[in-house]
């Protein structure tokens, strides 16, 4: 994650970065802490397995850490949509209806570190996430996917 660059999230998104970040500091670092503790002393640290695993899980625990702390620092909180001419913006609820289909999809615009799209939440760095920010109910727009090109119609936005 670049040190300085904005990181758009909801306000829902910033809640559970935090939340996490808690949970991080003041349970799992702990837990490990006393791991840790314990494995060291079992003896000679170049071979015991619950040492090495234990140290191990500490580097990731601190790079999440670090992840959540710069997040949280640049976080930029996307607003909900209000008057904003109708265009989709950061934060938009978004319904599409793919070409040669009648369902309608319907996306939340939100920035990488929240995006789920299993959930229905895209980034707006994806390659859809760019194709619809600034467009208007009624445009049509093309997205380049592995499968091949694939064009949507804007239905509506919230």
């Amino acid at each position: 994650m670049v040190e300085n660059k904005a990181v758009y999230v909801t306000p829902e998104g910033l809640a559970k970065l935090k939340a996490e970040l808690d949970e991080l500091v003041n349970v799992r670092r702990i837990e490990l802490a006393r791991r840790l503790s314990a494995a060291i002393k079992q003896g000679d640290l170049s071979e015991n397995a619950d040492y090495i695993t234990a140290k191990e899980e500490q580097g990731f625990l601190e790079g999440r850490i670090r992840e959540l702390e710069v997040a949280i620092r640049n976080a930029v909180v996307i607003a909900e949509p209000g008057a904003n001419d109708g265009r989709i913006t950061l934060g938009s609820q978004v319904t599409v209806v793919e070409e040669g289909y009648d369902d309608p999809e319907t996306y939340h615009i939100v920035g990488p570190v929240e995006a789920d799209p299993a959930r229905g939440k895209i980034s707006h760095e994806s390659p859809l996430g760019m194709a619809l920010i600034g467009r208007m109910v009624g445009d049509k727009v093309t997205v380049r996917a592995p499968a091949g090109t694939i064009a949507f119609r804007i239905v509506a936005i919230a």
